[in-house]
């Protein structure tokens, strides 16, 4: 069954193509576009119950290994393309929802559709990839579909913040090529399975530079602090459902690709103390950003920057714990950060702005919407028992195993940042929900069509089933773990 790997690549972009060349049609583009999604959804399904019994390897173009572009779907690729197909179809529903209610001033169907599904190829292509040239490529077409959709609408806000995000991927896309071509220059390979040989054999001196580059490239994709102050000015100009999947998405496939470098490339490196201490700074600097936030977008994006904290906390643990539980807590965080700016949107539609000192009243006036946004904030913050709780659980007792003072100093960060996030979610509660509406509440507000409010629904189920089936979720992510840290499955499925 490898034939099926490379088709949650294909298909988003063949249907791009489709929905390029239906560009006067924008009835058949929808369909398109849904249809391909729910298409590469169901793929990745069966891809990550067939990658239960090892990983599944194609050579693309039929070029032996190494020599060629070699795809492989072991469980932590699989995971994240289940994840992340289901996250862009609700996305892409609502955002359907909103141009059929508001017309396509804010996102040009033709010019919308063609683009979103470009960006998956790039994000299913990034987890698929099995050397590090076609990874600077996943990343390369993710980052230039997103270029686009950051500034959809063409208006001055939109198009300064662009301009700075496409400078900053820029920057760390010529840092991670750069790095690309150390790699190569040292070893002869830019197969991931090859390196893990031919890393190890190279003096400590080398591997620590080709480590500290592509660090440094993963983190500002990944918008670790203090490679993250480009995040919250770019990410709330965007339209709501760009906003969402930008925040859902982007970020973790940075995360991913430290995740797998770090496990496969460079175990046991002398960089854990360093990963630890940019985490800490992470959630702490995130979090104090996000408390002093008067606007919702600007706030839930410190909080973005401050939970990838957590999930460097994990990575630079470098234990099977640490793993696990970083692996659990990114799956969470895709699902429930992509919610709460979908909520966002509905907000902004509700009470005509998303500054807290124009909103007020909407648990009486928008009940439903009270609750789409209640549940997802409680997860955020890691109440108990909702799936957040059980990841920073994981991560804190993974940091107590190990025993060290700085991930003690990690443990207390965690439960810190824990504390504010919820003060911070409590404030907008208090003050957009629970408080008498101000006088510039608009009198006519918007209505929510129901294909706004049903994949944001459907995205609240999610993160509320998440903890209903943590046990065999969390078992998954430790068997990924397991794998990870082993290294042997993944060399030997791509050099039998």
């Amino acid at each position: 069954m490898t034939w099926l790997v490379p088709l949650p690549v294909m298909m988003p972009l063949i249907g791009a193509a489709a929905t390029l060349l239906m560009f006067r049609r924008p009835r058949v583009q929808r369909v398109i576009s849904v249809s391909v999604l729910v298409a590469t959804l169901a793929v990745s399904a069966f891809l990550l119950v067939l990658s239960a019994n090892g990983p599944l390897v194609v050579a693309v173009g039929g070029w032996p290994v190494p020599l060629g572009i070699v795809l492989v779907a072991d469980q932590l690729a699989t995971l994240m393309l289940v994840v992340s197909a289901a996250v862009t179809l609700c996305v892409l529903l609502y955002s359907i929802g909103q141009g059929g209610a508001d017309g396509d001033e804010e996102n040009p169907l033709s010019v919308f559709h063609p683009t979103y599904l470009i960006m998956t190829a790039g994000v299913t292509n990034a987890f698929l990839s099995g050397d590090l040239f076609n990874l600077y490529v996943g990343f390369e077409i993710l980052l230039a579909a997103s270029y686009v959709l950051i500034t959809l609408g063409g208006t001055e806000t939109r198009i300064r913040a662009g301009t700075t995000y496409v400078v900053v991927s820029l920057l760390s896309s010529v840092i991670f090529l750069s790095g690309i071509g150390l790699v190569y220059a040292s070893t002869g390979t830019l197969n991931m399975a090859q390196l893990v040989e031919r890393l190890d054999a190279l003096p400590d001196g080398t591997r620590m530079v080709l480590q500290g580059m592509l660090l440094l490239a993963f983190g500002i994709k990944a918008a670790i602090f203090p490679l993250s102050a480009w995040l919250p000015d770019s990410y709330p100009t965007a339209p709501a459902p760009v906003t969402a999947v930008f925040a859902g998405l982007l970020t973790k496939v940075g995360v991913y690709a430290i995740i797998r470098t770090e496990t496969l490339l460079f175990p046991g490196g002398r960089v854990g103390d360093l990963l630890m201490l940019a985490a800490l700074s992470t959630m702490v600097v995130g979090i104090l950003g996000a408390v002093a936030q008067s606007d919702i977008k600007r706030l839930l994006s410190f909080t973005l920057v401050s939970h990838i904290g957590y999930l460097l906390f994990g990575v630079g643990l470098a234990s099977r714990a640490g793993i696990a539980a970083a692996v659990f807590y990114t799956l969470h965080h895709i699902v429930v950060q992509t919610t709460l700016f979908l909520v966002t949107g509905l907000i902004e539609r509700r009470g005509g702005s998303t500054a807290l000192d124009r909103l007020g009243g909407l648990a009486r006036t928008a009940p439903v919407l009270a609750v789409l946004f209640f549940l997802p904030a409680l997860n955020l913050a890691g109440i108990p028992p909702f799936s957040g709780f059980l990841g920073k659980l994981g991560l804190i007792q993974a940091g107590v195993a190990d025993g060290s003072v700085l991930s003690w100093m990690l443990v207390a960060g965690s439960a810190i940042t824990s504390l504010l996030t919820l003060y911070a979610l409590a404030r907008v509660w208090n003050l957009a929900f629970w408080r008498s509406p101000p006088e510039s509440v608009p009198a006519a507000p918007l209505k929510s069509p129901k294909l706004m409010v049903s994949p944001t629904a459907a995205l609240v189920i999610a993160g509320t089933a998440i903890t209903l089936a943590a046990g065999p979720l969390y078992a998954l992510s430790d068997s990924v773990a397991g794998d990870l840290l082993a290294r042997t499955p993944y060399v030997e499925a791509v050099l039998p």
